[in-house]
């Protein structure tokens, strides 16, 4: 159940990011860690030159192929400031005392950096490579970096240590967990999430609901926990379950006597098909405006934000069954009368867009799919012949409406 503290949090979190982009970066990140409950006196004062970084803390193997790679990418890197168990104590018994002296030697603690990157991307691997050199200079305490690119996108990395299996008195970096790139302007919900989550308030909470103590230890339990990949893989997919569930009880579909599918037949082709759509996003093959509102909202002439069902017709079905089904030159809207009322590669709709030109330009950006995970599954003989509806993808809206049917 969300409560008013985490609402509080979202809103927080999502103020911070938006300064991301602000010239200091360092103090940016700072507004940020601050809101997420991460502060600390307790600073090394430095340049955020890259070279006297590299100076101050020397690699035990200097000049490697990393470091200059580093050194190449790199416009900034500060260390922010360090948290120990003062600060854990402290932040729920402010009453008790914090030492303000930056401890180099102090292992049990946790430093936050900032650097800032040439670039305005980049892939997971080369942000690992980043985290370690850094992490490599530190001693032992283990470091939370926080990157900004050119572009301003904002990752969020950190990198476990464990111990040696060849020299037990060592300690070795581990496997890198990252945030990539999240955009301050309009962050996904699920980055979001993940960034609340690794609020103090609530890893406290995770402390006490696994019997760990509030100091380093459980700390540092508490970010694994949160940035481990299987277990956010395994509340994505109870997430999603839980959409299922709920859609299923929900949601209304076509009810054609000669052929239905079961409810749950109709949702899990709609997740399959979000889920293959929203892949192929990432890697630019469909243009990001179809999933922003406000650009949709424009787009057509009765978007209705609270069923979502303008939007399921004229841009989502126009997009499984009309763009990915259909080459791009032979892409066009139906004519809304017998010749071509039974063709299901042509857009549908029209009277429903603000300017159906704009939204062909937008899906030309997408590429011709030959599968049969877009198919549409109306029969092209009409119901009255023995035909059915299963997708209703129709411009005819007495005959489409006059069935019982909903979208998700």
């Amino acid at each position: 159940m969300t409560t008013a503290t985490d609402i509080a949090l979202n809103q927080g979190v999502t103020d911070a990011l938006s300064t991301i982009g602000d010239d200091d970066f360092s103090e940016a990140a700072e507004r940020l860690l601050a809101e997420l409950g991460y502060i600390s006196e307790r600073r090394l004062p430095m340049s955020g030159n890259v070279d006297d970084f590299i100076r101050t803390l020397p690699a035990r193997n200097p000049n490697t192929q990393t470091e200059w790679r580093f050194r190449e990418h790199a416009n900034s890197v500060k260390i922010l400031f360090q948290v120990t168990d003062s600060e854990i104590e402290a932040s729920t018994n402010p009453t008790l005392f914090a030492d303000t002296e930056f401890d180099t030697g102090n292992a049990r603690s946790f430093l936050f950096a900032a650097v800032t990157l040439k670039g305005e991307s980049y892939p997971r691997h080369r942000y690992a490579e980043f985290t370690r050199e850094v992490n490599k200079r530190i001693g032992l305490a283990p470091t939370v970096m926080l990157f900004r690119t050119e572009s301003g996108l904002l990752s969020v990395a950190f990198a476990h240590r464990r111990r040696s299996k060849t020299q037990t008195n060592r300690q070795v970096l581990g496997d890198v967990r990252l945030i990539r790139e999240i955009d301050p302007a309009d962050p996904h919900r699920a980055h979001q999430d993940i960034l609340g989550d690794l609020s103090l308030d609530r890893r406290l909470r995770y402390m006490d609901t696994h019997d760990k103590q509030r100091n380093f230890d459980g700390l540092l339990a508490a970010w694994l926990d949160a940035l481990d990949t299987e277990a956010l893989n395994r509340r994505f997919y109870r997430d999603l379950f839980a959409w299922f569930e709920r859609a299923v009880k929900d949601a209304r579909f076509p009810t054609d006597e000669a052929r239905t599918l079961e409810p749950e037949e109709h949702v899990i082709r709609l997740i399959t098909r979000m889920l293959f759509v929203w892949f192929i996003k990432e890697k630019g093959l469909i243009a990001e405006e179809l999933f922003t509102e406000p650009r949709v909202k424009g787009l057509l002439r009765d978007y209705d934000s609270d069923n979502g069902d303008s939007y399921y017709r004229a841009v989502l079905q126009n997009l499984f069954f009309a763009t990915l089904n259909t080459e791009i030159k032979e892409r066009d809207f139906s004519k809304q009368d017998n010749s071509t009322h039974r063709n299901f590669s042509l857009y549908r709709y029209e009277p429903e867009i603000v300017d159906p030109d704009e939204l062909m330009d937008l899906f030309k950006r997408t590429p011709f799919i030959n599968g049969g995970l877009f198919d549409c599954l109306d029969s092209e003989a009409a119901t009255g012949e023995g035909g059915w509806r299963i997708d209703c993808f129709s411009d005819n809206i007495i005959r489409r409406r006059s069935k019982e049917y909903g979208m998700l």
